[in-house]
């Protein structure tokens, strides 16, 4: 790796898969680290088969895996469970997130990997963490949101608990890791101690559920699905526009203010319903019809510029085709191109970590299935070419 990164040095041993795992090793390995992706012998990581598909590469493996290498072991032998540990020995970081307690059945858990590397910092992702009552429970992204907490409040009044569309708590889990490892890693650079990171899906949703505990804990309310109004500010919705529909945000009195100036209706301010944030709020289901009788004689477009001249936060809900040529998007470097065997040139979302230093380098292509095992064996490991040949006819690798 040329230039100057962030996490130029640090090597990382990825027994992730599927997406938490990945997301986190993927922001790891953007900011310089060298990431070594473990794979099973013959069909690699679930999402190599997950839509996407195209000429046989999946875009949802090629998104979450670039600048990564990609060894296959088979983990259940004891020759595979043997490199796995050799590899353990060169590396600072090891990422798994099997269900829990599956590494510790193959011998590759944090105590044996504290035996060959007592430095090692070690984080395991699950959905419910390595222990409790839940800690068995099969989980993927939808069951986390939904055991988290985020489904209940997703959705309308009148209608059933909804999932947030991308995986969530996925990706917010993959992030949340990421932060633990580097808080793990300054500790170590001042005591030269490694440590266990339990990672959990649900614990990740719960702390994102903003002020819905308070709201329960101090107020003895129960919050409810309120669709895309906000819980303490009004007027605060998607509202149907002449050719489509606008978000229009006004979390403030002199938010509200400039809103009702533009819309030539100033004198909103004095009448005692919505003179005050809380009172809005209150009679939200007046002053939201109030808001779109306006915006349903102008156009999208019309509605944002009017808006955005007097700093009123609006938006359209944009689609992924108009965010792929978005030009705040492409200024910020947040839509990639990377060239896929087989496929062709396709565009990625770019990492939002935006260092003036040392910036993340997204210009590696994930990685096929295997692609560097030799490479690793011998480069890494000093494996020959007769042992690399006795490993792959015995089907260790």
């Amino acid at each position: 790796m040329c230039g100057a990164h962030a996490l130029q040095g640090l090597k990382v041993l990825d027994f992730t898969r599927v997406y938490s795992g990945p997301y986190c090793t993927m922001l790891l390995a953007d900011l310089g680290a060298d990431v070594i992706k473990v794979e099973a012998v013959g069909h690699g990581d679930d999402t190599r088969s997950f839509y996407p598909i195209k000429n046989g590469e999946s875009g949802y493996f090629t998104y979450l895996n670039r600048s990564k290498k990609s060894i296959t072991l088979n983990l259940k032998s004891q020759e595979g469970k043997n490199i796995a540990l050799e590899l353990i020995q060169w590396a600072d970081i090891v990422v798994e997130n099997f269900s829990a307690g599956t590494i510790k059945k193959l011998g590759l858990g944090y105590e044996d990997a504290k035996k060959v590397n007592p430095k090692i910092i070690y984080a395991s992702i699950s959905g419910f963490g390595q222990s409790g009552p839940y800690s068995k429970k099969a989980a993927y992204d939808a069951v986390a949101q939904a055991m988290g907490g985020m489904t209940y409040l997703t959705g309308y009044p009148d209608g059933a608990p909804v999932k947030v569309g991308p995986a969530i708590s996925d990706a917010a889990t993959g992030i949340h890791t990421a932060a633990a490892i580097l808080a793990a890693l300054h500790y170590r650079e001042r005591t030269g101690e490694g440590q266990y990171i339990d990672m959990a899906m649900m614990d990740t949703v719960f702390s994102m559920l903003e002020n819905s505990v308070p709201i329960m804990t101090m107020l003895g309310q129960n919050p409810q699905r309120i669709g895309n109004a906000n819980p303490g500010s009004a007027p605060y919705n998607m509202y149907q526009t002449s050719d489509g529909n606008v978000f229009i945000a006004t979390a403030n009195d002199s938010l509200f203010t400039r809103l009702i100036t533009v819309m030539g209706q100033p004198e909103l301010i004095q009448d005692p319903r919505f003179n005050s944030n809380p009172n809005r709020k209150l009679h939200e289901k007046e002053i939201d019809p109030i808001v779109e009788q306006w915006t349903m004689q102008h156009t999208t477009a019309e509605v944002e510029a009017m808006l955005d001249e007097v700093g009123v936060p609006v938006a359209s809900a944009k689609s992924v085709a108009e965010l792929i040529e978005d030009p705040q998007l492409l200024h910020r470097g947040m839509i990639i191109e990377q060239e896929v065997p087989g496929v062709g040139v396709v565009k990625y979302p770019g990492n939002p970590l935006k260092l003036q230093l040392t910036p993340p380098d997204t210009s590696r292509r994930a990685p096929m299935l295997g692609e560097h095992t030799d490479e690793i064996l011998k480069d890494l490991l000093h494996y020959n070419d007769k042992q690399i040949e006795n490993l792959r006819t015995e089907k260790v690798i």
